[in-house]
């Protein structure tokens, strides 16, 4: 297994891992490894034993949500980048969850889609299900945050007049490595790298709406359950992928997220 462990920038985070042979979540805690006694969304906690990182075998996407909530046009000098009004509510729609992918899995461009663009975001990670929360209580429903880019077939978009077709592909959701915890999510530098070249390079701060606005917001019009994931909108610097590019999205105190568009 080629997973570097120096991506995960969290000294506490949520990882979930194929460990011989099996899929199994794990708290990663100072450098270490600790399979969780089933799963932390279903209220399982970390075994005693230790897990040898030699003996991971992937690292899988570090959840498996029943959707992926995306917001659309969340940042101000996003807005002002497309020369857009900012919204007076979150704008959102919803990638399916076949659409999620791993760190290091691969991006695979569509034969129906002619430009492939990237989009680096921070993603929300819902603990339990929660409908028809106020802003006060939102965040004592998220259990971390995680990189996450909302891949996004540009020319479809255009096309169709929607988010639907162009957001949804096999692959479209690169989420990971981990789920940190006891993180500040309104206070994080975000970056995305092609090939090595940074493309977006801002600050959660810029956020036109906050995270306990958006929980709460989405709650409001749906049910959100464990493991679900809100992405919270994209800073200005998009673009296109080529195929082989390698895509990194950044965040700090996170963690690193890379793949290829192949």
């Amino acid at each position: 297994m080629t997973f570097d462990f120096k991506q995960i920038y969290s000294n506490k985070a949520i990882m979930r891992l194929k460990y011989k042979g099996a899929a199994v979540y794990a708290l990663w805690r100072d450098g270490r490894l600790r399979a969780y006694q089933g799963s932390p969304f279903a209220g399982g906690q970390p075994e005693a034993g230790e897990l040898k990182i030699n003996d991971v075998e992937e690292v899988l996407a570090p959840c498996q949500p029943s959707k992926v909530v995306a917001i659309g046009l969340n940042y101000h000098l996003h807005a002002r980048e497309l020369n857009m009004a900012v919204p007076a509510e979150p704008l959102i729609f919803i990638k399916p969850a076949t659409s999620v992918i791993g760190a290091h899995a691969a991006i695979k461009k569509p034969a129906m889609a002619g430009r492939v663009d990237f989009e680096g975001e921070l993603a929300v990670i819902i603990a339990k299900t929660c409908h028809n929360l106020s802003e006060a209580e939102a965040l004592d429903y998220v259990l971390g945050y995680t990189c996450l880019n909302d891949v996004t077939a540009r020319d479809l978009q255009a096309k169709d007049g929607q988010f639907t077709r162009s957001k949804s592909f096999d692959t479209f959701c690169p989420i990971g490595p981990a789920i940190a915890l006891d993180v500040d999510p309104q206070s994080l530098s975000l970056r995305t790298l092609v090939n090595g070249q940074i493309k977006q390079d801002s600050t959660t701060a810029d956020m036109i709406f906050s995270v306990s606005r958006m929980v709460a917001f989405i709650s409001q019009v749906m049910t959100l359950l464990p493991g679900d994931v809100i992405a919270t909108g994209t800073p200005p610097g998009i673009g296109t992928l080529q195929l082989h590019d390698k895509v990194v999205v950044e965040l700090q105190d996170i963690g690193r997220l890379e793949n290829q568009l192949q």
